[in-house]
């Protein structure tokens, strides 16, 4: 994986790349709904804003972040969906300036922390990478769901790395979330880069195999896509399961996008 100052280049640079999608768009169009239930393109760039900006709180000060979950346990279910909807309520010229300022200070905030130092989260700590790498999947993600909704086309980047890394080592939560075990055996995971270059994961020689464009499997395990309307091919019944639970996000089992949806 990049170090941590190509993590942090990647997600200005996939902040950007969104950014340039919603900046000439009128109020009316802020209201567009996106694939998402519920959520407009205002919603989705505000909770981008309220996870970039609960980012630095971890990032920056660990008691204020353990004081923000204990208060936010009894709605942990709602707390995200909360933030974001009410973010969403500000003027998009507003939202643009409040989007730009926390994800700068959340890229100065994860520059200044020590090498080696696990910062806290909702879930297990992290290191700074990992919390960027999370960043650069979500905001990629929700950035495509911002592109459906405006029926635009995106260019994959190698910045997809940061996804699909993510996307392999959560197979197991995968399952877990889904009231599963995962597989002891490892599987192997062979992506073809926008570049055209490949990518791997896992031992050459596994029974269990992905292949197939990177971007697909990125719109899988993200589910922004259906399996049906991918590239990608398995080898082996455990392979094309993961593919039907994968998840790279945190949370609940996601509903999904259905077959077709965007032919």
């Amino acid at each position: 994986m990049a170090d941590l100052a190509a993590l942090l280049d990647d997600f200005a640079a996939e902040c950007a790349d969104l950014e340039n999608l919603v900046a000439p768009l009128s109020p009316e169009q802020w209201t567009t709904p996106t694939p998402a239930p519920r959520w407009d393109i205002a919603t989705q760039i505000a909770h981008l804003t309220w996870t970039d900006e609960v980012s630095v709180i971890a990032a920056t000060d660990a008691e204020a972040f353990a004081a923000f979950v204990a208060e936010a346990a009894p709605r942990v279910l709602t707390v995200v969906d909360e933030g974001a909807e009410d973010i969403a309520r500000t003027p998009p010229t507003d939202l643009l300036v409040r989007w730009r300022a926390g994800r700068e200070r959340l890229i100065a905030a994860l520059a200044a922390v020590p090498a080696g130092t696990k910062l806290p989260w909702f879930g297990p700590p992290m290191s700074a990478a990992s919390m960027i790498s999370a960043r650069i999947m979500e905001t990629w993600a929700h950035g495509q769901d911002v592109a459906d909704a405006l029926g635009a086309t995106r260019t994959p980047t190698a910045r997809l790395r940061t996804v699909a890394h993510i996307s392999v080592r959560t197979r197991n939560f995968a399952y877990l979330v889904n009231g599963e075990s995962g597989p002891a055996e490892e599987f192997r995971v062979e992506l073809t880069a926008p570049d055209g270059t490949l990518w791997t994961w896992g031992p050459e020689d596994a029974t269990q195999r992905v292949t197939g464009p990177a971007v697909d499997f990125c719109l899988i395990t993200t589910q922004r896509r259906h399996r049906d309307d991918t590239d990608l091919v398995t080898e082996g019944p455990d392979a094309d399961h993961w593919l039907g639970i994968a998840q790279a996000f945190a949370g609940p089992p996601g509903a999904g996008r259905a077959a077709g949806q965007f032919a």
